[in-house]
């Protein structure tokens, strides 16, 4: 079934006839909008409420919204010409393309559903034989969510319309009876969270820098849009990597259109996960696009020091990472305490003082203080070049110990005349001088 357009009208209708009226009671998890001002013990109060309302494995998506029946606006159907690159599959060929959506082909699982591994034909939309043709990722959505089905129109919409080299690519759609697919380009190295916090073997610094720019590098192109696009759920699992560890953003259920004009904000529902969301963002439902920035930082801290942004299994002051970083961060002394032990001093000792410099300018109070993404790449492009490693500083101050110890020992037998011949010596000369 190889239909590469005509793909909006039956989308509006699947959201129309999908859409049911809601409770217009708050969600546990939401919480209140009661202080418009973002201040130090506001802030506690935000990380806090984070930690109680944390729920793993599966992440809390915060929400306030009332109108979850409301119809995408006819401004969708202006997008309906640029999503026409996109192919439309039937069910019958992704269950084939996934081996009947067998439980071995399962890469992830969220709150939408289950994604799955499968292989398609290059030239279509027909399955291949596993192993040949083009791999693929499957997302499967979950027939009775109602919020998960206006995010799978919003991954359409948006991911049907941006195409950069630090997001994930959408190939198509499926929209048949109650079901919703989505197939997407596979990455091959899976989750950035999967390697920061899953596997024994530790992610390196300069992949880490790699991954750092090159996400950062995607938030930059959806803020600077000539329709700007607020993400709005960056995270470490949403950054997937391909075999060369290049991040590309996924996932863009929860992505918004950025102001415009005169406008500062957008006031919209609060989505997002817990230990991400800005605070302001939280508290005051507006939305811009240095709330995506204040995420970065986040992310940019787990990436720094190998924690999670939310860890019940850590003592109480240490549960929260931005709680408990924010102070090593401020003092330049404390700064290589943050670091992920697991590193073993392989790490760039300048690209760590700029990593925490970044992050603290990103986790302003202020959000009108945070850099912007632009200026973010700009930071840690550089960063990907420096080979001043602090365990080769370590070993070089180690030797030059050695060799002090060396030097006292045997000055205590060598002569009077001996030791002025070596300090009237040319080669010694230069060196004394330039003591």
């Amino acid at each position: 079934m190889g239909t590469n357009c005509g793909c909006w009208a039956v989308l509006k209708r699947g959201v129309s006839g999908a859409c049911k009226s809601s409770s217009s009671k708050d969600s546990p998890n939401t919480i209140p909008r009661t202080s418009l001002v973002y201040d130090a013990a506001t802030e506690t109060r935000y990380l806090n409420a984070s930690n109680r309302e944390l729920c793993p494995p599966n992440e809390v998506h915060l929400s306030s919204d009332h109108n979850l029946n409301q119809p995408p606006s006819s401004d969708d159907n202006k997008s309906a010409n640029n999503n026409c690159q996109l192919l439309q599959f039937s069910f019958q060929e992704l269950k084939s393309a996934t081996g009947n959506f067998r439980p071995d082909s399962i890469l992830g699982e969220g709150g939408f559903g289950y994604v799955f591994k499968g292989w398609i034909e290059e030239n279509g939309t027909a399955p291949a034989k596993p192993g040949s043709g083009i791999t693929v990722a499957v997302k499967s959505l979950k027939p009775d969510g109602l919020q998960g089905h206006r995010e799978w129109v919003a991954e359409v919409d948006f991911l049907g319309q941006l195409h950069h080299p630090n997001l994930v690519k959408l190939i198509g759609y499926c929209i048949e009876d109650d079901q919703r697919l989505l197939v997407y380009e596979f990455m091959t190295r899976g989750s950035l969270e999967n390697h920061l916090f899953r596997r024994n073997i530790p992610l390196p610094w300069s992949n880490r820098i790699k991954i750092a720019l090159g996400a950062a590098k995607g938030l930059a192109f959806l803020h600077n849009g000539p329709e700007p696009v607020i993400y709005r759920d960056f995270k470490t699992s949403n950054i997937l990597l391909d075999s060369e560890y290049n991040a590309k953003l996924s996932d863009f259920g929860l992505a918004k259109a950025g102001p415009q004009g005169d406008k500062t904000h957008v006031s919209t529902r609060v989505v997002g996960t817990y230990g991400y969301a800005a605070p302001e963002y939280v508290m005051t439902g507006h939305l811009t696009s240095k709330s995506d920035v204040y995420s970065f930082g986040v992310v940019l801290l787990e990436i720094l020091t190998g924690r999670r942004s939310m860890d019940k299994k850590r003592p109480s002051g240490e549960q929260n990472l931005v709680a408990w970083a924010r102070p090593y961060l401020a003092e330049k002394r404390k700064l290589y305490q943050l670091v992920d032990p697991r590193l073993e001093l392989n790490y760039s000792l300048k690209g760590v003082q700029k990593v925490s410099q970044l992050a603290y300018n990103c986790l302003s109070r202020d959000p009108k203080s945070r850099p912007t993404m632009d200026e973010v790449v700009k930071v840690l492009t550089p960063l990907q070049d420096l080979n001043d490693l602090a365990i080769l500083t370590y070993h070089s101050r180690l030797s030059q110990q050695g060799r002090r110890k060396k030097k006292s020992d045997g000055a205590q037998q060598i002569t009077y005349t001996q030791s002025k011949s070596m300090r009237d010596s040319p080669l010694n000369t230069g060196k004394q001088r330039n003591r």
